[in-house]
Order: C-alpha cells, then structure tokens, then sequence
C-alpha cells in the first residue's frame, strides 16, 4: 500500500490539523475517497502507535488526543468492515484514561475533546459506557445523544450487534430483529 512520504515523520500536530480540516462532515459519515486519504496518510503511524512506538506523545495533551485519533477513529476508517477496526480499541481506552487522569482532555479544544472519550462509547463495556456518558455530559448535555443511544445498546445486549459479523460472533434472534429493524449499525 502506497503511504506518503509525511507519513514517516508525523507527528502530533500533523494528525490533530488533518482531522480538523477534515471536519465533522467527514469525522463519522462513510466517504470512500476520505478514507482513502486517511489511510494513506497515516498508515505507518497508525501501526507504530498500535506497537506503542509513540508512547512519548502522551506527555502533551495534543499528543495524546493524536494517539487516540490513530488508534481509535483512524481504524474505522481505513479497516472498514474488518475485524481491525477495533484491533486497537483497548489501547485507545488505555490511553484515554491516562489522559483524562491527567486532566489532559481539559486542555483539548472543545470541538475535539469528545475524541478522548470516544474510545469509552465505543467500548462493549457497560463501566466504559457509564463513564462516556459522564464524560460527555459535562462536555455538552445537549451533544450526548450518541453515547446515549451506544450505552443504551451495550445495556440491552452487553455487545454491539452490528460488530458480531467481522468478530465472528454469533448473532442471537434479537440482535438480529434489532439490526433488521434500523438499530445502529455502526
């Protein structure tokens, strides 16, 4: 897979400013094209943060958030529909609590901030999820409404039925009934 030459040397500031400028209308809509860029952007990175490679980046707040983003939003983009998307996801959560122990995720720009809680929401875990709906509530009550309706999901069936198929996990009859009638499917 071709990766830009940038990709050797990112650095924190480089991820942070990619993901700004991609926006909201990218951060969570399906977009081939974005996702290609992501992938080819940060393709090494994303590795050496899964290997622990860019530890150091945690001693700065935007380092930190750089290290979620790479291991948290960057595989559901560019692994989409595989097992990998979520590969990464307990060092996402790792990290993210270091970060917020340290208050860290206090000195993110309010915009970005719920990217250090994001690995929480995403995680199968019913204490994860109680503390993303902590986390995003006193962000902005108003904005919590997707950490809402995944912890209303992890409390009605302890698992993300829409994960089951690239996990390899059966699917049980009300899952099922729950995906085939609209329920969130990722």
């Amino acid at each position: 897979m071709a990766t830009s030459s940038s990709d050797q040397q990112a650095t924190p500031q480089a991820v942070i400013e990619f993901w700004k400028q991609a926006g909201p209308k990218h951060w969570f809509a399906k977009d081939e094209a974005f996702d290609t860029v992501f992938r080819e952007t940060f393709y090494v990175a994303h590795f050496q943060a899964a290997r622990r490679e860019l530890e150091h980046w945690m001693e700065q707040p935007e380092g930190a958030l750089a290290l979620l983003l790479l291991l948290d939003q960057y595989p559901r983009n560019s692994f989409r529909a595989t097992a990998h998307m979520f590969a990464t996801d307990p060092l996402a959560r790792f990290y993210a609590r270091q970060m917020i122990d340290a208050g860290m995720d206090q000195e993110i720009d309010g915009s970005l901030r719920m990217f250090c809680y994001l690995p929480f929401e995403h995680s199968e875990s019913s204490e994860d999820q109680e503390l993303s709906l902590q986390l995003h509530h006193a962000l902005d009550p108003s904005a919590s409404e997707w950490a809402q309706e995944h912890a209303d999901i992890i409390r009605r069936f302890g698992r993300f039925p829409h994960r089951n198929d690239v996990l390899g996990r059966e699917t049980t009859e009300q899952e099922r009934r729950f995906l085939n009638d609209g329920g969130f499917a990722g």
